[in-house]
C-alpha cells in the first residue's frame, strides 16, 4: 500500500511523470509550485518504494461563482495506471478531506457528469450533488454538464474514513 503524504518541491518531477504516465497533460511546474506555496491549498502525493505513484490537490475559491459558493474544494486526483485498483485514490482523497474538514465543515468537489467511477467513489465520504451546471468556478467539462457536490464533515472533530477503509485489505 502506498503512503501519503503532504507533497514537496521535490516531489514535482514525481507528479509530473505521474501525469505523463497516466496520459494527462502535466499541469505547469509553476502552477505546482504555487500550489505547494499556498496555505490555503494542499496538495498531497501517494508513494511507494521512494516513488510517487499519485498525486491530489485541494483548491479555495474565495467567492462564490453561481451556485459554486466560496469554500475549500477537492482538486483532482491523478494515480498511475499500475497502481490504479490499489485504493490509492481513496487513501489521497481522505488525506484531502481531513485537511479540509479541519478548516471548515463542508467540502465540495466538483466532476464530469459522466464520471460515475468518481461520484461513486465520493459518495463514500456523504457527496451529494447540489447543482448542474456548464462550469463552476474555472472548471468546465467535456459532454457541456458538471455537478457541484457537497460533503459535511460527519461528527465532531475528524472524519472517519468511509467503511471500505476500515475492512481489512
Amino acid at each position: 500500500m502506498a503512503t501519503v503524504r503532504p507533497a514537496e518541491q521535490g516531489d514535482l518531477p514525481g507528479i509530473l511523470d505521474t501525469d505523463r504516465q497516466s496520459g494527462r497533460i502535466p499541469l505547469a511546474t509553476a502552477a505546482l509550485a504555487a500550489a505547494l506555496a499556498d496555505p490555503n491549498r494542499l496538495v498531497v502525493v501517494a508513494e511507494s518504494g521512494g516513488e510517487v505513484v499519485g498525486w491530489g490537490k485541494t483548491h479555495y475559491w474565495d467567492c462564490p461563482d453561481g451556485p459554486a459558493p466560496a469554500g475549500h474544494y477537492l482538486g483532482g486526483v491523478t494515480v498511475r495506471p499500475s497502481q490504479r485498483r490499489q485504493r490509492v485514490g481513496a487513501a489521497l482523497t481522505a488525506a484531502r478531506l481531513h485537511w479540509i474538514w479541519d478548516r471548515t465543515p463542508d467540502a465540495w468537489y466538483v466532476v464530469n457528469a459522466v464520471n460515475t467511477a468518481s461520484i461513486g467513489m465520493h459518495s463514500a465520504w456523504g457527496f451529494v450533488e447540489v447543482a448542474r451546471a456548464g462550469q463552476f468556478h474555472t472548471t468546465t467539462f467535456d459532454g457541456g454538464t458538471g455537478l457541484l457536490l457537497r460533503a459535511h464533515r460527519p461528527g465532531r472533530g475528524l472524519a472517519q474514513e468511509p467503511a471500505f477503509r476500515r475492512r481489512a485489505l
